[in-house]
């Protein structure tokens, strides 16, 4: 009889971040019959905390802070005495720390989700150089689009082999369009019954650049005064971005909700998700407008414009570009109808390709090709 295996999953951290959601659906939908698994948080315990304490497995946080490096002998202690089958680990501060503890540990399956182009935004620090190093220490990588897997076979040198691009997914059962919850969703949030609600969703930060959403929305309200924006998120940016929208003018049209625990009842709430990112890999939050019908317009970034197409089911921009992603959003509110075709085209792409359940059954067979089929 085959024995359940059991798997690491090491993170940065349980805060606000698409990487988290990706980590939470992989446990959800996991095979319990095949794998027994376990999260470590490498430092604190962030927003997202709750949530995996609800998944009913076992969960570590290895260090008060990311200063305090208790994570390196409290992984290690870890690994040695559950003696693992599989460390799986998300983003870079867990490939460049986790791994080779793991290897040191004697794991025998090291696998590590590539889950944004971070590295390729800025090739000139010190983490290309780290995950290219760490990267010996792999038995396989998971790239959540084909750019990411590109730039790892590419630019770090990792055998095509060893590398395979697995899109991520959400949990179609619960992302889906629910116009009914409109009007009681826009009293949840604050939000006028009758504007134009456009949100900005995901970290207070450099990446997701929503100094131009600000920006954008002040070229927007100037051509369509019914409009009004919301920030769903948390960040060391959120003083700086207030400021920013009051120096603009635009205070009374922007409201910041911070971290939104229930992202599926937001999505009723608004009629467009803008996407400002300077980077990404494959953004969860682009799959659940998707699901919503939500309509898009994006910055025309690697595993965004591998998943939309720009004027079929979404508007995508030149990164950077506030005029023409203010022109693009209007055109939006100005054609209903336009609108309207984007998000049919959106749903049925989502449904047919980006469900949880199966990007989970993919990286189970990912481990599968590595493990031993008796113990």
């Amino acid at each position: 009889m085959i024995r359940r295996r059991r798997v690491l999953h090491v993170i940065d951290s349980l805060d606000l971040g698409g990487a988290q959601a990706v980590l939470i659906n992989l446990i959800r939908y996991g095979d319990k019959s095949k794998f027994e698994f376990e999260i470590a948080s490498m430092h604190g315990r962030g927003v997202y905390w709750d949530a995996v304490q609800t998944l009913g497995v076992p969960v570590h946080s290895l260090s008060v802070n990311r200063y305090v490096p208790s994570y390196v002998p409290a992984l290690v202690w870890l690994c040695l005495s559950r003696r693992y089958d599989i460390v799986h680990a998300h983003l870079l501060g867990a490939n460049v720390i986790a791994k080779p503890l793991a290897a040191l540990c004697r794991v025998s399956v090291r696998i590590n989700h590539d889950h944004c182009n971070d590295k390729a935004a800025d090739p000139k620090g010190w983490a290309p150089t780290m995950d290219k190093f760490t990267n010996r220490f792999s038995t396989h990588v998971i790239a959540v689009s084909e750019s990411t897997r590109d730039y790892v076979v590419q630019v770090e040198g990792m055998d095509p082999g060893r590398v395979t691009t697995i899109y991520n997914g959400i949990d179609l059962g619960i992302y889906k369009p629910r116009p009914e919850l409109k009007a009681a969703m826009r009293v949840k949030y604050g939000l006028p019954s009758d504007a134009f609600v456009i949100a900005g969703v995901g970290r207070l930060s450099y990446q997701k650049n929503f100094a131009l959403f600000l920006d954008v929305a002040a070229l927007v309200l100037a051509q369509h005064p019914n409009a009004y924006f919301v920030i769903a998120g948390t960040g060391n940016e959120e003083a700086t971005l207030r400021a920013k929208a009051h120096s603009l003018g635009i205070d009374s049209r922007v409201r910041f909700l911070g971290y939104v625990g229930d992202m599926p009842s937001l999505y009723p709430a608004i009629d467009m998700l803008l996407l400002t990112s300077r980077y990404e890999g494959l953004p969860i939050t682009i799959l659940e407008a998707m699901a919503t019908g939500t309509a898009m317009v994006s910055s025309r970034l690697d595993g965004v414009k591998e998943v939309l197409s720009d004027g079929e089911d979404s508007a995508l921009v030149s990164p950077g570009d506030a005029q023409e992603f203010a022109r693009r959003v209007g055109e939006l509110i100005d054609q209903p109808g336009l609108m309207l075709r984007y998000r049919a085209a959106a749903i049925e792409k989502v449904r047919s390709r980006f469900s949880a359940e199966a990007g989970t059954r993919a990286v189970e067979q990912v481990y599968a090709r590595y493990l031993p089929q008796t113990a």
